[in-house]
């Protein structure tokens, strides 16, 4: 392993994003523990300290006009970006990093910068699903992927909304320092080396708003907390004291689903996570608390179109094949 040092510089302004900054930085940080060599440093136009979108204060190392040839540079996102225009001396500073730079990648909104300095003209690029067509508009000239974690087009690299950030870095890193290095990072940050699918494939508990009923919210944080416990319909319902048919009413009305199928859906996300890890399919299967593998391989069929076995070898890398 190289003990050269590889600066990463990232480009912070008033509004940034908080999480769009820390979740990458935390990542290379991770990587020096396991022994890589990252130095991180922050910059903005201008070289004052920002304020993110949070209220929190960065300091920031420098000026970004004043800034030297870097290997990664990375433009984080903010809520303002895409509603309103990005200013002139944040677009001309990551257009002059960038020219500095051997390869560059935003996080999230952070693509909208890229765009307004032209970086992302005649290539492919993602950002958050929900401002997708926004970029795409904003940026005729670019193929705007929407449901992509992140992509890569040559030495240009985009990614997803906030924590697809923390999946951009890990495969930066892994270019770098190979996959064996990467997943002990993401293993120490208890991240998924790298998700399946795109943007639409979210866990369950994730989708949508918490249930409104107390009650219901306690039987869905119980599922999630233990997936592979018995949670028969039968059994959720004399957790809450109701009827098997007002607890189904319950799921219907608040989460469009049943007991069932939402249990499904959390014992499905666990497996995943258990393949992602390096379990076989047949252990994933029993700690997840399917049935059986054959009921685990339904799931996969249905939801992924592979099998749990495929859908590890697919994603047992980082790395995409992007043709970049």
């Amino acid at each position: 392993m190289s003990s050269h040092t590889h600066r990463v510089v990232i480009l912070v302004y008033d509004g940034v994003k908080l999480l769009d900054v820390a979740g990458p930085a935390e990542v290379f940080a991770e990587a020096n523990r396991l022994g890589a060599h990252y130095r991180v440093e922050l910059v903005s136009p201008g070289g004052a300290d920002v304020v993110a979108s949070n209220g929190i204060r960065i300091s920031v190392d420098g000026d970004a006009a004043s800034e030297a040839a870097t290997h990664t540079f990375l433009v984080a996102g903010a809520d303002v970006y895409p509603s309103t225009p990005v200013a002139h001396d944040l677009a001309q500073a990551a257009r002059t990093m960038s020219g500095q730079a051997t390869r560059t990648a935003s996080i999230c909104t952070g693509a909208f910068i890229l765009g307004a300095a032209g970086l992302l003209d005649g290539r492919r690029a993602t950002t958050h699903w929900k401002v997708a067509d926004q970029l795409a508009a904003r940026c005729p000239g670019t193929r705007v992927e929407p449901d992509a974690i992140y992509v890569r087009d040559g030495a240009i690299y985009t990614s997803a909304g906030v924590t697809a950030g923390i999946d951009l870095a890990l495969a930066l890193v892994e270019e770098d320092h190979g996959p064996d290095l990467t997943r002990d990072v993401a293993r120490a940050l208890v991240v998924y080396l790298q998700r399946s699918g795109g943007q639409s494939q979210f866990s369950a508990p994730l989708q949508g708003s918490p249930p409104r009923t107390p009650a219901l919210r306690k039987i869905t944080d119980l599922v999630t907390a233990d997936p592979s416990g018995n949670h028969s319909l039968g059994e959720l319902a004399r957790h809450l004291n109701v009827s098997p048919r007002h607890l189904t009413r319950l799921f219907r009305d608040e989460l469009s689903t049943t007991p069932a199928r939402f249990v499904e859906s959390i014992r499905f996300d666990m497996a995943k996570a258990l393949l992602d890890q390096g379990y076989t399919a047949t252990q994933a299967a029993a700690l997840a608390g399917f049935p059986s593998y054959e009921s685990l391989r339904r799931v996969f069929a249905r939801e992924l179109s592979i099998s749990p076995a495929a859908y590890q070898r697919r994603f047992a890398t980082a790395r995409r094949d992007d043709g970049g």
